[in-house]
């Protein structure tokens, strides 16, 4: 069954299906069904150390999906205009975060694995590393779009 029917251009909260029995929980994610893109290239965040913060970046093309497949973390995304944050803290709830998105990943607990599915293969020209240039190319983008 297809959860996301359409291709979403904002932060969302994707609930994953849980398939419960005497033995535990399984939760299965598929590339544009339960997610909206074809997954790509997957990576996992672990052993953080107390106080570390990741991200710290955008990307130009790249989609995401970003889970906390054990413990919890807080994900603070900025469009280039307003940021949220968004505690991640089960395993069947991930946060689709799209293009042109900053993100910064912080408050590991102890023991917490953050699972990234993501749209494309790893590619460093993908990336927008300082948040001024990330803001210079939104509104770029924004310009071109008013045109």
């Amino acid at each position: 069954m297809s959860v996301l029917k359409t291709q979403v251009a904002v932060p969302a909260l994707i609930n994953i299906p849980v398939v419960l029995d005497k033995r535990g929980k399984l939760s299965v994610i598929e590339g544009n069904q339960t997610i909206p893109f074809e997954i790509k290239r997957i990576f996992y965040l672990y052993d953080v150390t107390s106080g570390s913060k990741r991200g710290g970046h955008a990307h130009r093309k790249l989609q995401q999906v970003i889970i906390a497949a054990s413990g919890s973390f807080d994900v603070i995304l900025n469009d280039g205009h307003s940021s949220s944050k968004f505690m991640l803290n089960h395993a069947n709830i991930g946060l689709y975060v799209p293009k042109m998105t900053w993100l910064k990943i912080e408050n590991f607990s102890s023991g917490a694995v953050c699972l990234v599915l993501a749209s494309a293969h790893y590619d460093e020209s993908d990336y927008i590393r300082k948040f001024a240039e990330f803001k210079q190319e939104i509104k770029k983008t924004k310009a071109i779009t008013r045109r």
